[in-house]
């Protein structure tokens, strides 16, 4: 028999003993201190983001597992509801006053001997490029349900982007305790309406006021719930077996007859569980539980660490890139301004994806061909911050103040590793920010500088301009009200806001003769202008007037997103 180490294990999480319990051994009996190779930091690292529609529970399924894994003693909610603790995920003092995510959150934790890397997304429409951004530096996401309302319109485009990078996916089915859409109907929807298998790895014993606790198909286990204080606290759990008197006590006869006919269907006609199927993407476990009341969240948490696969290869340039190479390499994946309303500072987040990270190390910024020292780095848990040391392949690093860093750049000990992994969108709103009050110009044009380094809201400069303010193109116009305000909020700089007929703007080709491409040539309503990176656009005021410029001028060859140089790359399979 081996000796436990002092290692407590949880009667209830059999399936996460599994991986981790010869790491813990080894570390414990052979190496004593001694630190870990990179290997078996790699095995311990899981790195995900959670997403969904608005409104579906994600920012609060967060908080939960920050308080299953110790990370926080209370948990917040995102309900405006006075003297209730806020989210420790929304940082941003508009995201505490209006209750919803407007900007991706990066936190880090210890569980069960994990090291977890997990992202807190946007759900609304109008900030899906923060999202889509953040999804090229997670291997697998947790999509949040709502199981009153079944799949949503962002769901669904956030589920085509994962399908499209082969992420894998865990689906929560939230609100239980709130009235519902039938479970069977709600597993029949995830097939046929996103095209994907669905395994349910826990099954409901009802819902609504009904719900009384989750049985654990794997383990054949009911977990029986009682409501705590407003979900502030874990669930207490009574386990036990479906044949439990205890459990025919807490169910009234129609719903346990109505859970064992269900129970036994999935059974017979179900679908069978294969772990391989969910690494390719081909199917989703599916959980069941409410967020609020941490009913099921740690089913949710410990099925998805037994069942997630920890960091993969990258590519760059079609070559594969090893997790455990000895060379350091990261891709810039987000760029945040004023975490700290302290500080005039900007942090921007690398995914590490190969080596080892060292605070002080130099490495190669490819996009400027410089050596850059790394000495700035830290580790995020909401706004809170601390200094780096090193990070390993999955690990989310942010480095402080570094001016030089561009979202989609590589950080590298190895010139032949560039990573392309940013998708980009086209804009669809535009707008002009003007300056109120010109005694505080400094602090508006400093603001405006630093806001638009982030990469939400990109900046057109007109050309030939009797006043140099910026064209502000955004993916929705939310987005322009978030700058509005921070602008104001952060920097003391009070803007005016004014709409603009500009419906599309197109990227002229560098090789174009510039002689071609001038004022005098573009229709009527229609601006000539550079972007951030000096390449011409033009904006237009709409679909006829883009069709005639383009039947006119063939020779001008237009895009909907910048021309780059640059091949394929992404997560190989």
């Amino acid at each position: 028999m081996v000796a436990n180490y002092g290692l407590t294990e949880r009667k209830s999480n059999p399936l996460i003993l599994h991986g981790l319990q010869f790491f813990r051994i080894l570390r414990a009996v052979t190496f004593g201190d001694y630190e870990l190779g990179i290997r078996e930091e790699i095995a311990r690292r899981r790195t995900f983001a959670i997403i969904s529609h608005p409104d579906a529970g994600k920012t609060t399924l967060t908080e939960k597992f920050l308080l299953y894994g110790g990370a926080v003693q209370l948990a917040g909610s995102v309900t405006a509801r006075k003297n209730q603790r806020q989210s420790t995920s929304d940082w941003m003092e508009l995201e505490r006053k209006r209750g919803i995510s407007i900007s991706s959150t990066v936190l880090q934790f210890d569980y069960n001997g994990f090291r977890i890397n997990l992202l807190d997304t946007p759900g609304h429409q109008d900030f899906s490029e923060d999202t889509y951004r953040v999804l090229t530096a997670v291997d697998a996401v947790v999509m949040v349900i709502d199981a009153a309302k079944g799949i949503e319109s962002q769901t669904r485009k956030l589920f085509a982007v994962c399908r499209r990078r082969n992420i894998p996916i865990f689906t929560f089915m939230n609100k239980l305790d709130r009235p519902t859409r039938d479970p069977l109907e709600l597993v029949d929807e995830l097939e046929h309406v996103l095209g994907i298998g669905a395994f349910p790895m826990n099954w409901p014993l009802g819902t609504g006021y009904n719900f009384r606790g989750l049985f654990d198909r794997l383990a054949r286990q009911v977990h029986l719930f009682e409501l705590g204080a407003g979900g502030a606290y874990r669930a207490p759990v009574e386990i036990a077996t479906l044949a439990d008197p205890l459990v025919r006590e807490r169910l009234d006869e129609e719903n346990f007859r109505r859970v064992s006919e269900e129970l036994e269907m999935l059974d017979l006609a179900g679908n069978t569980f294969h772990p391989d199927d969910v690494l390719a993407g081909k199917t989703t476990p599916v959980f069941f539980g409410s967020a609020r009341n941490n009913f099921g969240v740690q089913l949710l948490l410990d099925g998805f660490l037994a069942h997630a696969e920890p960091p993969g290869p990258r590519m760059s340039r079609g070559a594969v890139v090893p997790v455990e190479q000895e060379k350091f390499s990261g891709f810039i994946f987000k760029i945040q301004a004023n975490m700290d309303p302290r500080h005039r500072d900007r942090i921007a987040f690398l995914r590490v994806c190969s080596g080892k990270f060292s605070r002080d190390m130099t490495a190669l910024h490819v996009q400027s061909g410089k050596s850059i020292r790394l000495s700035n780095a830290a580790k995020l848990f909401g706004r809170e911050r601390e200094t780096v040391d090193e990070a390993y392949p999955g690990d989310i690093v942010g480095f402080v103040g570094q001016s030089l860093l561009g979202i989609g750049d590589t950080l590298t000990e190895d010139g032949s590793i560039v990573y392309d992994e940013i998708p980009r969108f086209p804009p669809e709103c535009f707008a002009i920010l003007n300056n109120p009050n010109p005694a505080k110009f400094k602090r508006f044009r400093e603001g405006l500088d630093q806001l638009l380094q982030e990469g939400v809201v990109q900046g057109f400069h007109p050309r030939n301009a009797a006043q140099q303010v910026p064209i502000l193109a955004a993916v929705g116009p939310l987005q322009f009200e978030v700058f509005q305000y921070r602008l104001a909020n952060e920097y003391g700089a009070e803007a005016r806001l004014d709409t603009t007929e500009w419906k599309f703007v197109r990227w002229v080709h560098p090789s174009t003769d510039p002689s071609l491409v001038t004022p005098g040539v573009l229709p009527t309503g229609a601006v000539l202008a550079d972007d951030a990176r000096g390449q011409a656009v033009i904006l237009f005021p709409g679909d006829w007037a883009l069709s005639y410029f383009t039947e006119k001028h063939p020779a001008i060859q237009l895009g909907e997103l910048p021309f780059e140089n640059g091949s394929s790359n992404g997560r190989p399979r």
